[in-house]
């Protein structure tokens, strides 16, 4: 949650300027503050998908090693991922609540003349 927020802080950060420009065209706050929030959702939801495969990844590996020691089968909790899939994309809406707020509160010139 801390690590999605702050990858947005530091991305709205670095982005100053662009976000400045599509306020300027048009991009109205809450438009802004959605497509924000939609990044979160993607960032916390690639990083769950990666964290899902590898972990299953590495579970498959260790049951196979350990095969012989009376672990034959491996068993996917299907129910248990769906339930942390949706938990971290709620993660992810709730990490990006404030860098959305605060970069919807740019003011419009002060973000054009960031370089």
């Amino acid at each position: 949650l801390i690590g999605i927020a702050n990858t947005l802080t530091l991305s709205i950060h670095e982005r100053t300027r662009e976000l400045g420009l599509l306020r300027a065209v048009g991009l109205s706050r809450s438009q802004l503050r959605a497509a924000i929030r939609w990044e979160s959702v993607v960032v916390a939801l690639f990083g769950t998908v990666l964290g899902l495969v590898v972990g299953l990844g590495f579970g498959w590996a260790l049951v196979r090693a350990l095969a012989s020691e009376g672990f034959g089968s491996f068993v996917v909790p299907t129910d248990a991922l769906v339930v942390i899939t949706v938990l971290a994309a709620v993660a992810g809406v709730v990490a990006g609540l404030r860098p959305a707020w605060r970069a919807a509160r740019l003011d419009i010139l002060g973000a054009i003349a960031t370089e």
